[in-house]
């Protein structure tokens, strides 16, 4: 834990506008400020969604949509005050009052309440049917939400046995969406009402306009009315040409952003383009190629052992997930593949410190990371092809007598150089074993392509972007049975009861059996195999205060204090 870092973060998010003004610039007057380039994939607003989750949207949004905490750039939790404070409340069980600064109102006037909050719980609860969430953890062990609707204060209360032990993540950046808006476009007075007696039809209402009301896509208009912001800064426009440009939220009640424009670049714009001619620029991306042109480095002409270099660990880890149908389905495919799979050659290439990863629920930068890490490099070190084709011998014959040769659709979200050549060190290795590997990867796949065009994904901790948290959470759930974020369906009484004990506990005394239990049985059944710890390009040039992030909400946690220097 970098406490120092921690109180330089919680500072650079709240320092005024006073710190100095803005210097100009090299670069046309009608450009931003700040060209912030992301391989996030902007598609919607809502980023608590599966597909919201998984693009990566957060490192977008998260001074447009704040909450009551922000990831900091190690991945920490910041309380933000600008939107309100949350007190445990004195008794039995886990009870916390949320209150809303009495400042706080979106960019079109209206007041942040309770009933923002209300929404997030009931829609990431799993409780009630429809809301297409991306996960359900801490917000599953609510067993009640205390908000009259529009008050500025909210209690809410765990149910007895289940206190969630991250509840300080919770309610965070992205997660209230403008409950207002909802309630606006369901044709219903306010979404706390109806919700609580149960009005079906309304329900239904709610969940198509938080599931979808707030689907973004280049070119088309920004409808101030429906895109509110409750941050210091608002989307002007969206375009494949002109990136998300994010302009001064003139109702923001806190200090005022030090630039006044920023212009996004996810997927599917011209980021490339916006390079030249801009004033100053940020980067956060796994294209190492493009950190290197803005850091002017010069590429590497071969690949490059990165055993040699000295990184800084990451949050996250990139894993091949599998789908529970289909060639994925048969355990003796996936230890075959497993084993064929050059592990060790895929870390040395692209993983952080060229290091093999073999854990899901603990990352390189978790302190019982690193001596947990050996005692599960056992079973797949390196590529073994005898030991896969005699795996594969063992699968049961068809009708005719033979054995399918098994055929592994792998998928990313394109492009990305680094997964394509992963695909290809992968099928380099394994068709003399017997498979067939082919690189199914498309600008628009999503996560949802799992089990129908794709076999495995490759992703970071369950994201194509920007993702985790210091703590682990909530991608430990993506091994739960039943959390939309278990992307490969997994299902395991232990396992998903040993994450609800991790969820509850910050000790590492007693995480430490927990994770362990976690990882046997995962290493067992393969729902997923971990390769290496995420490398990213977070480079700057020209721009003041960029504190790289290395958690989900990426190197954007602080964009409103970005200012251009030179």
């Amino acid at each position: 834990m970098i406490r120092p870092r921690l109180r330089r973060a919680a500072a650079l998010l709240a320092v005024g506008a006073a710190a100095g003004g803005l210097l100009v610039a090299c670069g046309g007057d009608d450009r931003s400020d700040v060209d912030y380039l992301v391989d996030a994939r902007v598609s919607s607003y809502n980023v608590n969604t599966v597909d919201g989750h998984a693009d990566g949207a957060l490192m977008a949004l998260s001074r447009v949509l704040p909450g009551f905490n922000i990831v900091g750039p190690d991945g920490q939790i910041i309380a933000d005050r600008d939107i309100g404070t949350v007190t445990p409340q004195p008794g039995g069980g886990l009870t916390l009052r949320y209150d809303f600064n009495p400042a706080a109102v979106y960019s079109d006037g209206t007041k942040l309440t309770c009933d923002d909050l209300f929404l997030a719980a009931t829609a990431m609860s799993g409780t009630t049917p429809g809301f297409a969430a991306a996960t359900n953890a801490g917000y599953r062990d609510i067993a009640s939400v205390d908000c009259r609707p529009g008050e500025s204060s909210a209690t809410v209360a765990f149910a007895k046995g289940r206190e969630y032990g991250q509840w300080n993540e919770l309610f965070g950046a992205g997660t209230l969406l403008p409950a207002h808006v909802v309630a606006r476009l369901a044709g219903v007075p306010n979404v706390v009402d109806p919700i609580r007696s149960g009005d079906k039809a309304a329900i239904a209402k709610i969940v198509k306009a938080w599931n979808t009301a707030f689907d973004m896509l280049p070119g088309a208009a920004i409808d101030e009315k429906t895109f509110v912001s409750a941050g210091p800064y608002r989307v002007e426009s969206y375009s494949v040409d002109g990136g998300l440009k994010l302009i001064e939220n003139d109702k923001w009640w806190g200090a005022r952003p030090t630039s006044d424009t920023i212009t996004v670049w996810p997927r599917g714009t011209d980021g490339d383009t916006a390079l030249d001619g801009s004033k100053a620029t940020v980067i956060d991306t796994a294209d190492l190629a493009l950190g290197d042109r803005v850091s002017g480095r010069a590429s590497a002409t071969t690949p490059v052992d990165r055993s040699t270099l000295r990184e800084t660990a990451p949050l996250s880890v990139t894993q091949l997930v599998f789908e529970g149908r289909g060639v994925a389905a048969d355990p003796l495919v996936r230890k075959a593949l497993a084993s064929c799979m050059p592990r060790d050659s895929l870390a040395r290439r692209y993983g952080a410190n060229g290091i093999v990863w073999n854990l899901r629920t603990a990352s390189p930068s978790d302190p019982l990371g690193p001596s947990l890490n050996v005692q599960y490099g056992r079973r797949y070190p390196r590529s073994d092809v005898p030991r896969a084709k005699d795996l594969l011998s063992q699968r049961a014959v068809s009708d005719t007598g033979r054995r399918a040769k098994p055929t592994v659709r792998i998928g990313y979200l394109a492009k990305s150089p680094e997964n394509a050549d992963v695909v290809k060190m992968i099928s380099d290795a394994c068709t003399p074993a017997g498979f067939t590997i082919e690189d199914v990867s498309s600008p628009e796949l999503s996560v949802n392509s799992l089990g129908t065009d794709v076999d495995a994904l490759l992703l970071s901790d369950g994201s194509f972007a920007a993702s985790s948290t210091a703590s682990g959470f909530p991608e430990a759930f993506a091994l739960y049975g039943g959390d939309p974020l278990n992307l490969s369906k997994f299902r395991n009484a232990q396992v998903s009861e040993a994450i609800t004990a991790l969820a509850a506990t910050r000790s590492d005394s007693a995480r430490l059996p927990l994770l362990r239990t976690i990882e046997t049985v995962a290493w067992d059944e393969l729902p997923t195999i971990p390769l290496y710890g995420t490398v990213r390009a977070r480079e700057s040039s020209l721009v003041t205060h960029v504190v790289p992030g290395l958690g989900v909400s990426g190197t954007g946690w602080n964009m409103d204090r970005w200012g251009v220097s030179g």
